[in-house]
């Protein structure tokens, strides 16, 4: 009933600059929050970015001053802008959202499938 979509990933060198995208489709009353995560091989998955209407904007300590989340709440998307990027930002990086669909009574957590994100030289 719900997806989300990222587009963006790719390979960058150190230094170097990616935009991720994910939009939301569905069955949406409303989006209560969108962002980031990210994942490496045999470790947990990994906040980045959020951005909710009840909180505000929040980031990682290790991507503070380099990566930008913004939110369009009409077209229910979300980017997240990454600059200087560091090997160690290699990850796949994954789009979540807190979303209350039509004619649901509470909000749920969805996941999009998933970029690829690699910093190398």
């Amino acid at each position: 009933q719900v997806q989300l979509v990222e587009s963006g990933g790719g390979l960058v060198q150190p230094g170097g600059s990616l935009r991720l995208s994910c939009a939301a489709s569905g069955s949406i009353r409303s989006i209560h929050g969108m962002g980031w995560y990210r994942q490496v091989p045999g470790k947990q998955r990994e906040f980045i970015a959020r951005e909710t209407g009840a909180t505000g904007i929040a980031y990682a300590d290790s991507v503070k001053g380099r990566f930008t989340i913004a939110r369009d709440n009409a077209k229910k998307t979300v980017t997240l802008q990454m600059n200087n990027l560091l090997p160690d930002d290699t990850a796949v990086y994954y789009c979540n959202a807190q979303i209350m669909l039509i004619g649901g009574g509470y909000v749920n957590d969805y996941w999009g499938q998933g970029v690829q994100v690699t910093v190398s030289s």
